[in-house]
């Protein structure tokens, strides 16, 4: 019996411990800037080719353009785009 208060004793110290650690030790790290180059695709053409396959017949075959640039919105610039 005896021998049990101790161990639960050992436990309860052992986790106030680990508490106090874990609550009062230095465990932040320090930012670090990390820059990743991103390589934008926008308006290229697809990186498939086309189907060859002619269209079924009853429906015309109509060529996919891609979709136009985006432009800013009026009285908006893009000078200062810079994400630094």
């Amino acid at each position: 019996m005896r021998l049990l208060k101790v161990v639960i004793i050992l436990v309860i110290l052992i986790l106030a411990g680990l508490a106090g650690y874990a609550y009062f030790g230095d465990m932040s790290s320090d930012p670090q800037e990390m820059r990743m180059p991103v390589e934008l695709d926008l308006g290229a053409a697809p990186a498939t080719p086309a189907p060859t396959d002619p269209a079924p017949t009853g429906t015309p075959a109509t060529a996919a353009s891609p979709a136009p640039a985006a432009t800013p919105a009026e009285g908006t610039t893009t000078e200062n785009d810079d994400l630094d």
